[in-house]
């Protein structure tokens, strides 16, 4: 199949008039081998090419010295897709795209490149880089621009949630490029499917468009297709009247969205593509530019390698949890009458910990060192952490080192020491009648008293080989009889105000059990 393209030229007068035609490739430019000469002192030696791609048609500036410009704007390094009746300047000289013929896309019949797509960019990680400082035009960005794109630089050294960053990334992208919603979609899976992790809305959006859409529970916060053609083809793309075009006029997100303009830029780094940064503005608002592109797309260039770095620690990190779950479950099946304990605290002890309104790196200690706190029960001789009867008074003695020995089994991991008071002192009381330390009140770490709650709450309703689990209204009554003596009476304020979050969990945890394990469920009445 032939794929021809043919230009005709508007000016100045010595071209005006002259049409070339050409398969697969024009060159442009003064010298006398080239497809299309154009002898005029404005035009350079090699200035652009033409070229048809698996794409369609794309133009390509060479390094000219007076550029090139596509519909009055000059373009950037990469390649820009060409239509019908586009107009292309090179220096002084300006020609006109008039006919196309592409027999594959024709007989495909695919409406991807009619799509109302304005502009494209295929600029390497690189060159996308190069826009930091300079706008499409090569002028020095505004200040505004720049300051959000340094900004994005500083997210990235000081941000090492992925969820942090990639909602701190959308704030400026949002700010800076005036938009009325801003999403992140990244690559997941085997399949590379794109998931929506983070959404923020701009001030523009008028309230009536975020009922029933606020939060990551929305189903217009972004245009799917959109997003799939910039992943899948790896270019950054700009949809200008994105409400004017047939197919996506037909697309929820985009009609429901109220998204009349949109910007989808590729989320990438010299490695790998990550994902999509997508914004959108409102049919109220001017569309966007192929200056926003260029911005758009050097931004995503610069918070790219940070994504990728928050999703390696995130990785690392969810190692780490399934090792320490591991080594947690390695420990309960030594003893089958605790089985799912470790979950279910760990359940309880998160929730109280987010009740307390405790910092997200307090939260995340709990989360780590709760698995984690019987852990010294390793050391502790069959015999004894598996008698089916009441311990002796001198078994007990034994059994209560487990605290000491999980301290010191923690310790050896440098990583795992800011969890050690969970696992020494799970077992204090506020009264100061605990083991190992007898400490007492304040003296006691939060993490300690946090899970010293949840494993108690636990015990009281888990059935063991001499006794059956109380109910759960006795053990929060319990909880509350002992409070002030065995709890932080603050702290148990707060467990008993979570009742019915307790609860439910109860019932969820329960259902994972096998029927002779489960533990009792009595409704609160």
């Amino acid at each position: 199949m032939k794929q021809t393209i043919r230009l005709r030229g508007l000016s100045p007068a010595p071209f005006k008039g002259q049409s070339w035609e050409a398969e697969g490739l024009l060159r442009i430019g003064r010298l006398g081998p080239l497809e299309v000469v154009l002898d005029d002192n404005s035009v350079s030696r090699n200035h652009a090419e033409i070229r048809y791609t698996e794409r369609g048609w794309r133009l390509r500036d060479l390094g000219s010295t007076n550029g090139t410009r596509l519909n009055g704007v000059r373009l950037s390094a990469g390649q820009w897709p060409l239509r019908v009746r586009d107009i292309i300047q090179f220096g002084e000289v300006a020609l006109a795209v008039e006919a196309i013929h592409d027999s594959e896309v024709e007989a495909d019949g695919s409406p991807n490149e009619e799509m109302l797509v304005e502009a494209a960019t295929l600029s390497s990680w690189e060159e996308a880089l190069e826009g930091l400082a300079f706008d499409s035009q090569r002028c020095p960005r505004a200040g505004e621009q720049l300051l959000a794109l340094l900004r994005a630089g500083h997210h990235l050294v000081n941000i090492e949630k992925e969820e942090e960053l990639l909602k701190s990334i959308l704030n400026d992208a949002v700010s800076v490029l005036d938009a009325q919603r801003g999403a992140i979609v990244l690559a997941e899976g085997p399949d590379n499917k794109l998931k929506l992790k983070a959404l923020v809305t701009g001030r523009c959006e008028p309230r009536a468009l975020l009922a029933g859409r606020e939060g990551m529970g929305g189903r217009f916060q972004f245009s799917h297709s959109l997003a799939n053609r910039c992943f899948s083809r790896g270019e950054s793309i700009l949809c200008h009247r994105a409400d004017e075009d047939p197919e996506l006029a037909m697309s929820k997100s985009i009609a429901e969205g109220s998204m009349a303009s949109v910007l989808c830029v590729l989320l990438r780094t010299p490695r790998k593509r990550l994902g999509v940064l997508h914004l959108d503005r409102s049919p109220w608002q001017r569309p966007f530019s192929m200056d926003d592109l260029h911005l758009a797309d050097a931004l995503a260039a610069n918070v790219s390698a940070g994504i990728e770095c928050a999703q390696l620690v995130k990785k690392q990190r969810d190692l780490f949890l399934d090792t320490i779950t591991i080594l947690a479950q390695a420990v309960e099946m030594r003893d089958e009458y605790t089985g799912g304990h470790t979950l279910r605290v760990s359940t309880y002890a998160v929730l109280l910990a987010q009740e307390l309104n405790m910092s997200p790196q307090e939260i995340e200690l709990v989360r780590i060192g709760t698995p984690l706190h019987d852990i010294g029960k390793i050391g502790i001789d069959d015999a004894i952490l598996r008698k089916p009867e009441r311990l002796t008074p001198e078994e007990f003695e034994i059994m209560k080192t487990h605290t000491v020995k999980g301290a010191d089994i923690v310790s050896t991991v440098p990583d795992l020491r800011p969890i050690i008071p969970i696992v020494r002192s799970h077992h204090e009381r506020w009264d100061g009648k605990g083991y190992p330390d007898g400490l007492g009140g304040e003296a006691i770490s939060p993490l300690a008293r946090v899970v010293a709650l949840a494993d108690a709450f636990d015990a009281m309703t888990s059935n063991r080989s001499y006794r059956k689990g109380m109910p759960p209204t006795l053990a929060f009554a319990e909880i509350e009889k002992q409070s002030g003596q065995q709890f932080d009476p603050t702290f148990a304020a707060a467990f008993l105000g979570m009742k019915e979050t307790v609860l439910k969990e109860m019932n969820v945890q329960a259902t994972r059990l096998s029927p002779s394990k489960r533990v009792r469920i009595l409704s609160m009445e």
